[in-house]
């Protein structure tokens, strides 16, 4: 079954390169252009602690295809499945759709289509871009996929397709809990570091930052246990410092986008707990969130000006 993967970022580039390292067939998509363009692009992935990988990819468009017969998978930004969706449409056909995507609500434009299946992955991964064809690539876990809406081909049978030694995958039947708990510590580093300009690990260095990741926390898990979430504050304060433990010196990609005038996903992040809040009549309970996603956009957009 050919695998195609939309979003031509780090993400993507990895799987790329790992499946094709097992001998499956792969596509790049790039989800930011569309001129209908068809190439091989070699793309070298630096494994942290492990061996250095390299591939022929082959790199297109989505015009380039009529349909997509296979697996599509999505790396791209979240932002982009609005208009992603209505792309997608007319060539998804029967095929999975798997969204390796953060945030909350990310599926609602495929769901509000009716695509046939549609699954939710959380990475357990680090990657990042070293120049246009070199991708130094962590994995941390297994990342696990569930299911969101599915007609036909099994949970199992998506896991066995994607997983490969360097990328591992496995099952989850409770994934919106590990969506949730995900989402959450995003809020906490997509916000507090991009806002402070520093890397992953402040929040186990800084009591006084780590305060404030703690009233987020509660902010956000007073919301999802509205939403028959059951998370409690100490298990997701002990993920963000174990995150943060492990990733000293790295810094969030909302920092990255801003400083590279790129959109960020702030608002499938920070925003969108607080219209969950809103329609619960709780958008006092969420101020901290709200204040900090509020800041992200504006330091995005008074980068664009400059």
């Amino acid at each position: 079954m050919k695998i195609f993967i939309i979003g031509a970022g780090a993400v993507g580039k990895a799987l790329a390169v790992s499946l094709n390292q097992e001998g499956k067939t792969v596509e790049l998509i790039r989800g930011h252009l569309d001129d209908g363009t068809l190439y091989k692009q070699g793309i070298t992935l630096q494994l942290k602690g492990g061996p250095t990988l390299h591939a022929e990819i082959a790199v297109s468009t989505l015009s380039t295809h009529s349909q997509l017969k296979g697996i599509v998978v999505l790396t791209n930004k979240s932002f982009g499945n609005k208009v992603l969706s209505e792309k997608l449409a007319s060539k998804i056909g029967d095929s999975p759709l798997v969204l390796l995507q953060n945030g909350l609500g990310v599926e609602q434009p495929f769901l509000e289509k009716d695509f046939p299946e549609v699954y939710r992955c959380v990475l357990f991964m680090t990657s990042q871009n070293n120049g246009p064809d070199t991708i130094t690539y962590k994995p941390v876990a297994p990342s696990p996929i569930g299911m969101i809406q599915q007609k036909n081909t099994s949970l199992n049978r998506i896991v066995e397709i994607l997983d490969s030694l360097n990328f591992r995958f496995s099952a989850e039947k409770d994934i919106q809990r590990i969506i949730w708990k995900k989402a959450i510590a995003n809020c906490v580093f997509n916000s507090i570091c991009p806002l402070l300009e520093v890397d992953n690990g402040i929040f186990h260095r800084d009591k006084n930052v780590l305060a404030i990741a703690q009233r987020v926390i509660a902010e956000c898990a007073l919301i999802a246990n509205k939403k028959g979430i059951d998370l409690g504050t100490s298990e997701l304060e002990d993920q963000v410092l174990m995150i943060s433990r492990m990733s000293d010196g790295q810094f969030i990609s909302t920092l990255q986008d801003i400083n590279n005038h790129r959109e960020t996903e702030i608002d499938t992040l920070n925003f969108e707990i607080y219209r969950m809040a809103q329609a619960m009549n709780l958008s006092h309970k969420v101020k901290e969130t709200r204040l900090l996603g509020e800041l992200v956009k504006l330091k995005s957009e008074m980068h664009d000006k400059n």
